[in-house]
């Protein structure tokens, strides 16, 4: 075996507690290179009196690698341990201490965990993994209130430019809440509501004002109760990377330079702050120079900034903060700002906007969840491009294994958003592609996220176009589409084992892009098959029982000596579950 790939360290992503009782293990080894992997485990003060062994499950696999994964439950909340690497006759001993060819005298040299402290589990919001949440660009949404209109508001419907309103605001949200009720989602992100001088509001003046625009405080305290009445959590947008240059400390920047008080708010590398041939003298979100960049290791920025996120929270009960840019924004902030939103409200929610590897951010210290965004990459590359059902199984494999399973529960799972090109213009506008990565999207780990409109066929490409009006015209909707979304919506929140089961491929083929994978826990058994292929396909996978039943239909399902045939139409699939004996 290839000892070079063998990899475990006794922390992170590799051997961390799930909750006050469990501790996950996992090995990398290299790609069919290994029969088995065991676990040798025991508590180093009563080895002998408490030793087992546990053989690992392969979880996941990738280009290059096997992931095997174990749930440990030590007797008294801690374990030693090492792992035997069986491939053929040959057997390696994988300890702290490096390799060995014969088990090495517990414990020394020995892996551990030294002790679950259940302030230390990372905790996630239980209710984030039941969550369907709804993206909502409140100023694309709906015009409740033509009396707050923007001068110069363009028709509804009309063309979306990097400058243009067309009023929508928070009355129209309020005005179609029962429409969110029906289509099934439970959850809204928000993006920006706080005053700004743009439509999108990511360059925030006041961030304890409800931009005019859009309404008042009291109008999105009324919001948040009516969604809170309705069963749906409410999720806000936090720009603390960065802010309006007509936010008034750096306004006090620019008139007194040197001698503001705030001059340290900010990043300011020259003076007089200006802007010369095109680069701003301050650092700024990108090369803007109307957002510059916070310091955030500021005491006064940090209290500032830190009081925005606990006020919003008492104010209006808020279930969640959506954090714009945090990469940009120093670690030290990020857990200081952990501190005080769970302090205020210990099942918020809090998300935060990486496009990249994040589990920096993910080891309970800083964020919950992030936008998974390479989440949605790997999934249209497959289904509205050319993968193979080999590699999506690699690629999707390889997204498990960056981050750990509390983590895996509740990733922010989006197939477009306000920063993408719309779903049905990366579908090529063929709706049979749509719907399977749409079907993947809410029978996958984590919490899914719609972009609005998305349900009724709204199309468009990157920045500005993917931000259109909302069709409120039901002549103009897709319903057939609309009513897919529903019933996938309730399909994921009638059945647990949809959002906490494990997730398996069964049937994932080099060269052939027909896909077969699992969802199952205690109780419920689900195997989703599908052909995103332009012919009509027959799939078939070894399955056993006979009890199989359409998940959509209810019809009865039944394999013929042992292999079950499922025929589907092009980009066809078919969902199937059976009980299990409990």
């Amino acid at each position: 075996m290839l000892l070079e790939a063998l990899y475990h360290v006794p922390r992170d992503k590799w051997a961390y507690a799930y909750d006050p009782s469990t501790i996950h293990l996992r090995v990398r080894t290299k790609r069919n290179d290994v029969q088995y992997v065991t676990a040798l485990t025991g508590d180093k003060y009563d080895w002998s009196g408490t030793f087992r062994e546990i053989q690992l499950e392969k979880a996941a696999a990738d280009s290059m690698f096997d992931y095997w994964e174990i749930a440990v439950k030590p007797k008294f909340k801690r374990v030693s341990y090492i792992f035997r690497i069986t491939s053929g006759s040959e057997n390696i001993y994988l300890a702290d201490d490096g390799f060995h060819h014969t088990p090495p005298y517990p414990t020394g040299g020995y892996y551990e965990f030294s002790y679950i402290h259940e302030i230390d589990v990372f905790k996630v919001p239980e209710w984030a993994k039941e969550a369907v949440f709804y993206q909502i660009m409140t100023e694309r949404f709906a015009n409740g209130n033509p009396k707050l209109n923007p001068e110069e508001t363009k028709p509804w419907g009309g063309k979306p430019e990097l400058d243009n309103y067309f009023g929508g605001d928070l009355q129209g949200v309020l005005d179609h809440l029962q429409d969110l009720t029906d289509l099934g989602v439970n959850a809204i992100y928000f993006t920006p509501l706080f005053q700004a001088n743009s439509y999108h509001k990511y360059d925030t003046i006041d961030y304890k004002k409800v931009d005019p625009h859009f309404g008042d405080n009291e109008l999105l305290k009324q919001v948040a109760e009516a969604c809170h009445r309705r069963g749906i959590r409410v999720m806000l947008d936090a720009v603390f990377n960065h802010c309006s240059e007509d936010f008034p400390p750096f306004q006090d920047v620019l008139k007194h330079g040197q001698a503001s008080k705030y001059v340290d708010w900010f990043h300011i590398n020259e003076f007089p702050v200006q802007i010369k041939d095109g680069i701003p003298s301050y650092d700024t979100f990108g090369f803007y120079g109307n957002m510059p960049k916070f310091n955030t290791a500021n005491p006064e920025v940090k209290a500032y900034l830190l009081d925005v996120a606990e006020y919003w929270i008492k104010e209006i009960k808020l279930d969640g903060w959506r954090l714009d840019v945090a990469n940009e924004v120093d670690n030290h902030f990020w857990r200081d700002f952990r501190k005080v939103v769970k302090a205020a409200n210990p099942d918020a929610y809090i998300v935060g906007e990486v496009w990249s590897d994040s589990l920096t951010w993910l080891m309970g210290d800083q964020f919950d969840s992030v936008m998974n965004y390479p989440f949605a990459d790997k999934v249209l590359e497959f289904f509205c491009g050319s993968m193979d059902g080999y590699n999506f199984a690699n690629e999707m494999g390889s997204l498990i294994m960056r981050y750990p399973q509390q983590t895996n529960e509740v990733i922010f799972n989006m197939l477009c958003s306000h920063d993408t090109p719309r779903l049905l213009s990366r579908s090529g506008q063929d709706k049979r592609r749509l719907k399977l990565a749409v079907v993947f999207l809410f029978t996958y780990i984590g919490t899914p996220c719609i972009f609005y409109g998305d349900e009724v066929g709204i199309s468009g490409d990157g920045d500005p176009d993917c931000r259109k009006c909302m069709e409120w015209n039901p002549a103009k909707q897709d319903r057939e589409l609309y009513d897919f979304y529903r019933l996938m919506i309730d399909l994921r929140k009638s059945n647990e084992a949809l959002r906490k089961g494990r997730f398996r491929f069964l049937k994932a083929d080099q060269h052939d892009p027909c896909i077969v994978y699992e969802r199952m826990d205690e109780r419920l058994h689900f195997t989703v098959w599908m052909n995103n292929t332009p012919e009509s396909r027959t799939l078939s996978h070894p399955m056993e029982t006979k009890d199989w039943k359409d998940a959509l239909t209810e019809e009865e399902v039944v394999p013929t000596d042992g292999i079950m045939h499922i025929k589907l139409d092009p980009y066809g699939y078919r969902i199937l579950y059976r009980l299990l004996d409990t």
